[in-house]
């Protein structure tokens, strides 16, 4: 097999090629979301906001069945909204700090995710699904629907680009300009709502965080400038979709496992090459990666 027939075998199937149009559209919208996870430092909130999802999924088993794919779709992007927009609420309103809001709200939600899923007969391969993915089971439906809340989210972070970086990284301008902070922090929290379910079906939940922030911090040692960071974390995004595809086809290992694996020996491989990768410097630079972006 020449090189041309071994790259060009995957495509000869209808599921690779959604496959690997999802794992693009997946790569860019999470590096380009994940890009505020982490210079915000929301890891944490972004893995939750992922796992509280689980209700959601298990209504949509209980309501549509395991094969109505739409309505799970459906329920846990309703879900994911509800848990960003109250974890929203409860760190602006609430007397407990943030981040053990979000561990009380996590724990409760996927607990009340699993005891729900539990009582779907079979749930067990279908919680398999959900928890590592399911990329090649994308069908064409799937795949419309990807593509628009994708688009949705690129281009609400397109429209509203400079309020989202005067809100994250400059408060004092923030309040001088009169901005409504809470507005923009929620959009944030919901946008990456709609983000985890975009992705659910191609890395699952169990590994949607590594999405989130392995794309975003490797472009982070090696940019300067947000707009460079998010461009160049959906590079490695969409890269690490397609390499970790054709490792899934060729060694039959799990698709959602293989993407993550690729993403992170890139950021390993960045980090090792990287000069400017010390713990010192990547804390100057996160500040310098707000102004720069600013500009």
């Amino acid at each position: 097999m020449t090189l041309i027939e071994w790259l060009a075998a995957p495509w000869s199937y209808p599921f690779m090629v959604r496959a690997l149009m999802a794992s693009g559209i997946v790569g860019v919208v999470c590096s380009v979301v994940g890009s505020y996870v982490v210079l915000r430092g929301m890891t944490f909130l972004g893995d939750a906001i992922a796992h509280s999802i689980l209700p959601g999924v298990a209504v949509g088993f209980l309501v549509g069945g395991r094969g109505d794919r739409r309505a799970l779709f459906w329920w846990a992007l309703g879900t994911s909204v509800l848990i960003a927009v109250g974890v929203g609420w409860v760190g602006r309103r609430g007397r407990l700090r943030e981040d053990a809001a979000v561990g009380i709200v996590f724990a409760g939600m996927f607990a009340l995710g699993i005891a729900l899923i539990s009582t779907v007969r079979g749930s067990a391969v279908d919680l398999v699904h959900f928890l590592f993915g399911n990329i090649l089971a994308v069908s064409g439906r799937d795949l419309l629907l990807m593509a628009v809340f994708g688009g949705v989210v690129l281009l609400v972070v397109t429209v509203l680009y400079r309020e989202f970086l005067i809100v994250s990284f400059d408060p004092v301008l923030a309040r001088t300009l009169r901005l409504p902070t809470a507005v923009y922090e929620y959009a944030q929290l919901v946008l990456i709502a709609i983000t985890v379910v975009v992705a659910l079906q191609a890395v699952g939940v169990g590994l949607m965080l590594a999405m989130l922030v392995t794309p975003s911090t490797t472009a982070f040692l090696v940019t300067r400038r947000l707009p460079a960071m998010m461009a160049v974390a959906a590079a490695v995004g969409v890269l690490s979709g397609v390499i970790g595809l054709y490792l899934s086809f060729y060694i039959s290992v799990s698709s959602g496992a293989a993407i993550v694996l690729v993403a992170v020996g890139i950021f390993l491989v960045t980090l090792l090459m990287s000069s400017r990768a010390g713990p010192r410097r990547m804390l100057h630079r996160r500040h310098g990666t707000a102004q720069g972006g600013s500009t």
